[in-house]
C-alpha cells in the first residue's frame, strides 16, 4: 500500500505539478497513471468522500459570507423598500421578512405559524415578498396580488389565496379575486403595470444575491431562514434579537 501510495504521488505531482513535464509523458505511461490513481481510489473510497465533504464545506463557507455582505449591503432594500407589503406592526421594532410562493405548499403549512406570530407579538412587522418561482400559476397569482393593490385590498386577497387549498392558475386566481370583491378588468389591467414588473424582478434579485432557492424563506434582522420551521423557531429567533439589543439591520 505505501508503495502504491508513493507512486500515486510521483504520478499525481506529474500530471498536475509539473504539467509542462508531463506533456513529455508517452500515452502508455499516462494510461499508467490513470489506472494507478483509479486504483487507490477504488481501494480508498472514502478520499472521494472526505474531497466532496470539504467541497461542500467551502462552498458553504462562500455562500455564508456572500449572504452576510448581501444582508448588510442591501438591508434597506429588504426590510423598508417602499413596495414592501406590510402585515402586523408596520412600525415594530423587529421585523420579519418572508420570500413566499402561492403555490408553495411549504409555505402555507407556514402561513398559520405566520398569522400566529402577527397575532401574538404586537411589536413585529412583517413584511411579504412575492416571490414565483413554482410555474405560470404562481407568476399569475403574485401578479394579481401586487396588483390587488390599487383597489385597497392586498391582504385580503393575500389571506385568501394562502388559504386556498390546492393548485392556483390563472381561473382560480380569478375566482378568487371576485370573491373578495375586486373589479376584475380593473386588476387584469393593472397586473401589466410596469410597477408589478419592478417588484416581482427586485424580488428575484434579492433572492438570488440572498441565495435564496426556495420557499418559504424567512429573514430575521442578520438570519435568513429556509423552509417551514414551525412557529417556536421563529419565535426564538425574534426573541433571540431582542434579547442582544434589538435590530442590527432592519
Amino acid at each position: 500500500m505505501l508503495k502504491l501510495i508513493r507512486m500515486l504521488l510521483v504520478a499525481m505531482a506529474a500530471l498536475f505539478v509539473l504539467p509542462v513535464q508531463a506533456a513529455e509523458f508517452t500515452p502508455e505511461q499516462k494510461a499508467e497513471f490513470g489506472d494507478l490513481i483509479r486504483q487507490y481510489l477504488m481501494e480508498n473510497p472514502e478520499v472521494v468522500r472526505d474531497a466532496l465533504q470539504e467541497l461542500e464545506r467551502k462552498q458553504q463557507v462562500a455562500e455564508d459570507a456572500a449572504r452576510t455582505d448581501s444582508l448588510q449591503s442591501l438591508s434597506a432594500e429588504i426590510f423598508r423598500s417602499q413596495d414592501d407589503l406590510v402585515g402586523g406592526n408596520p412600525d415594530g421594532k423587529v421585523t420579519m421578512v418572508e420570500f413566499f410562493d402561492y403555490n408553495c405548499g411549504y409555505c402555507k403549512r407556514a402561513f398559520p405559524d405566520v398569522m400566529k406570530m402577527v397575532e401574538n407579538d404586537k411589536d413585529l412587522k412583517l413584511v411579504m415578498k412575492e416571490f414565483p418561482i413554482l410555474g405560470p400559476g404562481s407568476v399569475y397569482a403574485a401578479r394579481a396580488a401586487l396588483a390587488s393593490r390599487k383597489q385597497g385590498k392586498y391582504w385580503d386577497y393575500h389571506l385568501a389565496l394562502m388559504a386556498h387549498e390546492g393548485r392556483i392558475d390563472e381561473a382560480v386566481a380569478d375566482q378568487i379575486a371576485e370573491a373578495q370583491g375586486l373589479d376584475l378588468k380593473k386588476l387584469k389591467a393593472d397586473m401589466d403595470s410596469d410597477e408589478v414588473n419592478q417588484v416581482i424582478n427586485r424580488n428575484m434579485q434579492l433572492a438570488d444575491s440572498l441565495k435564496i432557492q426556495g420557499t418559504p424563506a424567512f429573514i430575521i434582522d442578520q438570519t435568513v431562514i429556509p423552509g417551514a420551521v414551525g412557529y417556536e423557531a421563529l419565535v426564538a429567533t425574534v426573541r433571540q434579537v431582542r434579547d442582544n439589543g434589538g435590530c442590527k439591520l432592519c
